[in-house]
C-alpha cells in the first residue's frame, strides 16, 4: 500500500511511522523536521494548492492525517492559520481521497464538546465547543464528512509522549525546577499515550484491509486511554511514577486550584471524558490502562536519558 503520513514529526505522528510501515510504503510529511529525522519531507501544509500536486504526484492510496495546529490559546489570535490547518487541509485531503478512491485516517480532539456533561461523551452527543481551537477541529470533521471519502475520524484526548510538546513532559520540567506547583483541579478527561493511540490506529486499519469491500464502519469514533483524572490527579501520577523511576528525587509540593487561577485566552471544557464503548464493542478495541501506559512511557524516558 502507499500510505501518505502528515504531521510525521510530531508525537503522534513518530508513534505512526514504525507501524504504517509495517503497511506499506510511506511518505512522510510535515511543516518542519527534526535534525535527525532523515524521512520527512518539509512542506508547507497550509498551501492547499501545493498539497494536492503532492497527492497527485504521490497518489497515495491511505492518508494518515497526524498534523494539527494544537497552540490552543494562540489560536484564539490566530484563527486563519488554526483553521487552515485544521480544517480546510483535512478539506482538501478527503476531497482528494473521494475522487481518488483512498482512505483516510484523521484525528480529532475532546475539545469539539462543552464539557457540560456529566457522563462520557458518546460519538453522536451535541458538539459544541468553546475555543476557536475546537471549533476549527469541529469544522475538519464536517468538511471530511461533506466530501463522502472512506473515512475514520479518532477523537482522543489529553494526548502526552516522551517527546515533542505536552503536560507530562512539562510537569517533570516544573518539577525539577520548583519545590511547590500549583494545579488545576476542576477540568476532569482522559490521558491517552501517543503509541497506544498509534496501535488503535494500526488496529483499525487492518481490520479494514480484511474486509477491503465489506467494511463498512465509516465515520467518528473515540478513543482514549482508561482513566478518568483530574490535571492535578494525572501530575500527582506523573510525579509518583517518575520518582519510581529515579527520574525525580523528590515529590514536589502540590496545591490543587481551580480553572480561574490561571486565566487563558482559550477556555476549556471542565468535563471531556469520551465514551470509549463504540469501538470497544464494534472493534474489539480495549483501551490501555492509564497507570500502565504513564509507567511504560516514563521508563521509556528514563531508559533513553541513560543512554
Amino acid at each position: 500500500m502507499n500510505i501518505l503520513l502528515t504531521g510525521s514529526s510530531g508525537q503522534l505522528g513518530q508513534e505512526l511511522l514504525p507501524r504504517l510501515q509495517a503497511l506499506g510504503t510511506v511518505t512522510c510529511v510535515d511543516q518542519v523536521a527534526r535534525d535527525d529525522d532523515k524521512v520527512t519531507q518539509r512542506h508547507d501544509l497550509s498551501d492547499l494548492n501545493r498539497v494536492e500536486i503532492f497527492l497527485n504526484r504521490t497518489q497515495p492510496e491511505l492518508i494518515v492525517n497526524a498534523a494539527a495546529y494544537t497552540a490552543v490559546d494562540q489560536a484564539e489570535t490566530e484563527p486563519e492559520a488554526a483553521f487552515r490547518i485544521n480544517a480546510e487541509l483535512p478539506g482538501c485531503l478527503a476531497r482528494w481521497a473521494s475522487r481518488n478512491d483512498a482512505l483516510l485516517l484523521h484525528y480529532s480532539t475532546d475539545y469539539v464538546f462543552s464539557g457540560e456533561a456529566r457522563e462520557p461523551y458518546r460519538e453522536d452527543a451535541r458538539t459544541g465547543p468553546l475555543n476557536l481551537y475546537g471549533e476549527s477541529k469541529l469544522a475538519g470533521e464536517r468538511a471530511i464528512s461533506a466530501s463522502g471519502c472512506r473515512h475514520l475520524v479518532l477523537r482522543t484526548s489529553w494526548v502526552y509522549s516522551g517527546h515533542g510538546n505536552n503536560f507530562v513532559l512539562t510537569m517533570l520540567r516544573l518539577a525539577r525546577e520548583r519545590p511547590s506547583l500549583s494545579v488545576v483541579s476542576d477540568q476532569t478527561g482522559c490521558p491517552t499515550w501517543a503509541r497506544n493511540l498509534a496501535r488503535v490506529s494500526s488496529s483499525l486499519l487492518e481490520q479494514v484491509g480484511r474486509q477491503p469491500a465489506g467494511f463498512s464502519h465509516w465515520g467518528i469514533w473515540h478513543y482514549c486511554d482508561n482513566g478518568v483524572v483530574s490535571w492535578f490527579d494525572f501530575a500527582m501520577a506523573i510525579f509518583e511514577t517518575a520518582l519510581e523511576a529515579g527520574m525525580l528525587n523528590r515529590l514536589p509540593d502540590m496545591t490543587a486550584v481551580p480553572t480561574e487561577a490561571f486565566p487563558q485566552a482559550a477556555t476549556r471544557p471542565l468535563y471531556s471524558v469520551l465514551d470509549t464503548s463504540a469501538i470497544r464493542e464494534t472493534f474489539g478495541i480495549k483501551p490501555a490502562s492509564l497507570q500502565a501506559s504513564l509507567r511504560a512511557c516514563i521508563g521509556e524516558m528514563r531508559h533513553h536519558d541513560e543512554q
